[in-house]
């Protein structure tokens, strides 16, 4: 890698001694020894992973441990996209990997911390390997009871609490298939995810806390049922206050009755479906993403051993609930042998010390969190390692939106110059991140470090050549293992097709804008569909919000650029502090982008608005807003059922109706 004067400043470089340490390192020696594969560095690793990607897959698999029920005839039978097949004739089982001994060298004995998991109202639990896996002995054989059997559906409306996590877990043993949603989507917005795949069963919680406030969950779930007909049973979790319905199966009672059954483990093909993922459902009924057993097992262990040096000792932590993927790459820690830790409520209660308060109480060496939930603490001041005792983290991850370069900085500034900062880009498509960090990388200031091993990805032109230093479309040009083995109800994988492979036929195009240097590492500047276009300049919508949310009093913004086959307006709309006044503000703020990016870049108009709508998953709505601005019916540039603040539309449709 390049040291030129112009490179950006290193924020974080391990030392030779700690890169020795690391798996990644471990597997290079591995490869030599056993393989015959020499790479000295992870730029060479990184090219044998996308070059000679069916031995690169097949060494991860046996260097990790992966078990075979039946062994595999071929790694890649076709390397074209979509319909690449892995591992063919290959048989195992995700939860297996989770709780059996010695997957990617961890032993997980009965008495090692499974889970660490804590409510915002201070109730918690840990939960022993040894009782992890009675638990889900235990619901495994309560499902099987109730009807479920391969190929079901069990769905969740749960929080990120352990009861959560054992019903994945003994979904998965049986080869049954899994989905979840955060309780406090919408009846809607669940059913229109949960409908589609036809649940045999129902896990539910009686309700949540969030915030500083219980919410009863069983109105909601009293809809629901009516919405699914096949339902065979409904499970409630007394998981807040006492609530009961009629009907509905104790979550409790069941363990008990099934106390001491048998943990196994149904041998599924390595493309079996483990769950079903979602899109954000913004312009109509969310598409139903299915990823494989084997797929998601191999890329896990490889992101988590190789990428995140995690194993046995490690506390790993990512801020999520159980309707974003995030969740389901936290649980995945057990495949390495880590104790996860969940929690369950509003990151800012009572305040945004309250998840660095958790770092501290449970000794987290990954910390893992959003961009939006660094800049508030950027915003607020904090100064976490003054504050508290972050001495065993060793890494942040932050995902979500680019991180700022005020976040990088403030990061190393407050949190410690010895964390490395994981600032990951991927995607629900993947439940993976394929630009990120590597424990042998040093971390840029503003920059993404590494593409990540087995991802072909690479920044292209609109013509389909691949770019250097230049911004382009985010393109994957070779498959993954976590890639969806289909879309649920699409038979002849039209809508898959769509999706991804429309632009450029047998490539990955993912819809961000990317920048790949000469270092290998990476920017991302937003959705390539929300494009800023002023005067033939192009520009990424993160670099507009990287300025803007710069400003002390921006608590947060969405730029618009209202240009169709004609140039029109840029607008900026803005979240303020309290007291804040526009009038204030605005002056520097021209100036600030004028100077930053260029005159074409500053808003013709700044529209202060109480909030910038989000999805379910936090992403901001650019495209449907820019839809309801160019006069579109608001409800079918948007569905508001999947929205995390529907009410934040309506300044925006009143903006189109202004005079």
């Amino acid at each position: 890698m390049s040291a030129e004067a112009d490179d950006p400043e290193v924020l974080w470089r391990p030392s030779a001694e700690e890169v020795e340490r690391t798996r990644v390192a471990d597997f290079r020696r591995w490869l030599r020894e056993r393989r015959g594969v020499a790479v000295d560095d992870y730029a060479g690793l990184w090219s044998f992973s996308v070059e000679s990607m069916p031995e690169f897959w097949s060494a991860v698999a046996e260097y990790l441990g992966v078990r075979w029920h039946d062994r595999p005839t071929t790694v890649l039978d076709d390397a074209t996209m979509p319909g690449a097949r892995w591992f063919a004739g290959g048989t195992l089982n995700y939860a297996e990997h989770a709780l059996g001994a010695d997957v990617a060298g961890a032993a997980k004995s009965d008495d090692d911390i499974a889970v660490i998991f804590e409510r915002e109202d201070g109730s918690g639990e840990e939960l022993t390997y040894g009782v992890l896996r009675a638990q889900v002995a235990a619901m495994r054989s309560a499902l099987s009871d109730l009807g479920v059997s391969r190929g079901d559906r069990v769905v969740a409306l749960a929080p990120n609490c352990p009861q959560t996590l054992v019903a994945f877990l003994a979904t998965a043993s049986l080869g049954a298939t899994w989905s979840s949603c955060s309780p406090d989507f919408g009846v809607r917005a669940v059913a229109d995810r949960f409908t589609q795949i036809e649940p045999t069963v129902l896990v539910a919680v009686n309700g949540y806390v969030y915030n500083g406030r219980s919410f009863d969950v069983r109105p909601t779930v009293e809809r629901l049922r009516e919405e699914l007909p096949g339902l065979a049973a409904t499970v409630l979790v007394n998981y807040e206050g006492d609530g009961r319905m009629q009907g509905a199966l104790d979550w409790d009672a069941l363990l008990d009755e099934h106390a001491g059954a048998e943990l196994e483990f149904e041998p599924v093909p390595f493309d079996h479906p483990l769950w079903v993922l979602y899109s954000s459902g913004t312009t109509g009924l969310p598409k139903g993403i299915v990823q494989g057993h084997g797929g998601i097992t191999l890329e896990h262990l490889k992101a988590l051993a190789l990428h995140c040096d995690l194993g046995q000792g490690e506390r790993f932590f990512w801020f999520t609930t159980t309707g974003w993927m995030m969740w389901n790459f936290l649980v995945s820690g057990l495949l390495v042998g880590s104790t996860v830790v969940l929690y369950d409520g509003s990151p800012g209660y009572p305040d945004l010390r309250s998840l660095w308060r958790l770092a501290e109480r449970h000794r987290v060496t990954y910390f893992g969190t959003s961009a939006p939930f660094v800049q508030g603490c950027l915003k607020e001041h904090l100064r976490p390692a003054a504050e508290f005792d972050l001495s065993e983290m060793r890494a942040l991850g932050s995902t979500g939106a680019p991180l700022t370069v005020e976040g990088f900085r403030w990061i190393a500034d407050e949190v410690g110059e010895h964390v490395q900062i994981a600032s990951v880009s991927g995607g629900t498509d993947l439940c993976t991140a394929f630009v990120g960090a590597s424990p042998d990388v040093p971390v840029w200031l503003g920059e993404l470090s590494c593409r990540s091993l087995g991802a072909a990805v690479e920044a292209y032109d609109e013509a389909g050549n691949a770019l250097i230093d230049q911004v382009g479309e985010l393109v994957i040009t070779k498959p993954m293992p976590s890639m969806p083995v289909f879309f649920w109800n699409d038979p002849d994988g039209t809508r898959l097709r769509e999706a991804y492979f429309e632009e450029y036929p047998g490539v990955w195009r993912h819809g961000d804008w990317i920048k790949i240097t000469d270092r290998g590492s990476a920017i991302i500047y937003g959705r390539s569909d929300s494009t800023l276009n002023r005067g033939g300049v192009r520009m990424g919508t993160a670099e507009f919000y990287r300025v803007v949310e710069s400003v002390d009093d921006v608590r947060d913004s969405l730029v618009i650029d209202t240009s169709g086959n004609e140039e029109g307006e840029l607008l900026c709309f803005l979240v303020l502090s309290e007291g804040a006044s526009l009038a204030d503000i605005e002056p520097g703020l021209r100036a600030e982008l004028r100077k930053a990016l260029s005159p074409r870049h500053v808003p013709d108009r700044f529209v202060v608005v109480d909030a910038v709508p989000r999805t379910l998953n936090g992403k901001k709505c650019e495209v449907p807003v820019k839809k309801i601005l160019a006069g579109a019916d608001p409800d079918r540039a948007v569905s508001r059922d999947a929205l995390a603040n529907p009410e934040a539309l309506d300044p925006f449709v009143a903006y189109v109706g202004r005079e």
